[in-house]
């Protein structure tokens, strides 16, 4: 059965340089294009942690060397990064569509999310940007008074905040992209963190987290399905235990109970899962689905994956 579906590719489809995203991008192309050939209507959106990170260096570095040129803020480092990683994304899916024989457009629109400026989470900077950072880099952070944070056997990573989103800027274009038959590119890195002033939309230093504007997005345009791919086939509770259990099919309320539980890591599967429920919640027979890039067609048959429903 057609499905309108949002996949959110996680960082592991996509590589952590440019040279690896470009081989990254042709075998995400080739999951995401089998679903498409099935009959769905898909929009992607992707995070962008590694390239935001390296794209806000090296413009540093290069106000560093030529005091003349400001620095450039977050903001437009992420829409940067939009642009460059749909430009492969779109590229690597159109030749994948033609080879086999589907006749469709790929766009990426740069995507505006709309967020509060008194979210409490500027207060509390905690989503890691960039590589692991030297220990010339970390006493240079440190000494710029950048927020760090600590990643258990890797190393240290600038953290900033990370607010919730409220809504799609640029919904209407990608709904009329949508509903011409394009494949849609969207929401990259978690959107433009943008606050209303008036009339006037100004970017604040952030970056948001894709599967929460990927929720938002797709209960705009009428989704049925979001997809979440991560690193695992399936979530898990007691991971890493001997008594890992992995989940096929649980209800919201399942869910919720082993968030309280303290099951998912809150920088790895916690805001994936609590995308899942409020996606889930959001209208009936809606469904969200945690799997591999490489099985998501298998889940969205539901042979593999974890499903989460509403109940």
């Amino acid at each position: 059965m057609k499905k309108r579906i949002v996949i959110a590719l996680g960082g592991n489809a996509l590589g952590s340089s440019l040279a690896e995203q470009m081989i990254a991008v042709k075998k995400t192309s080739m999951a995401i294009a089998g679903l498409i050939a099935q009959g769905h209507d898909v929009v992607i959106t992707h995070g962008n942690g590694p390239q935001v990170g390296m794209i806000q260096e090296a413009m540093d570095i290069f106000s560093d060397i030529s005091p003349k040129h400001p620095r450039i803020p977050l903001t437009v480092c992420v829409a940067m990064s939009q642009a460059y990683i749909g430009y492969d994304l779109q590229n690597a899916l159109r030749e994948e569509l033609i080879n086999r024989g589907i006749d469709k457009s790929v766009s990426t629109v740069i995507t505006q999310v709309l967020v509060d400026k008194d979210d409490s989470a500027f207060q509390n900077p905690v989503k890691p940007i960039g590589n692991i950072l030297s220990q010339e880099e970390l006493a240079a952070a440190l000494g710029n008074n950048k927020p760090v944070l600590f990643e258990a056997g890797k190393g240290y990573r600038r953290v900033v905040a990370s607010p919730r989103p409220i809504a799609v800027i640029e919904q209407g274009s990608i709904n009329a992209l949508l509903n011409a038959g394009e494949v849609v590119i969207a929401c990259g890195g978690g959107g433009i963190p943008v606050v209303a002033e008036g009339r006037h939309l100004r970017g604040i230093p952030s970056v948001i987290d894709k599967d929460f504007s990927s929720c938002v997005l797709a209960q705009n345009i009428q989704a049925e399905t979001l997809i979440i791919l991560t690193a695992v086939e399936k979530v898990s509770i007691y991971f890493g235990s001997p008594h890992q259990v992995d989940l096929d099919s649980i209800t919201t309320t399942q869910a919720r109970k082993y968030m309280e539980e303290g099951h998912f890591g809150a920088g790895s599967m916690l805001p994936k899962i609590t995308a899942a429920i409020e996606f889930a919640e959001s209208g009936e027979h809606r469904v969200s689905l945690i799997t591999l890039l490489e099985k998501a067609s298998e889940g969205i048959a539901g042979k593999t994956g974890t499903r989460i429903t509403k109940g």
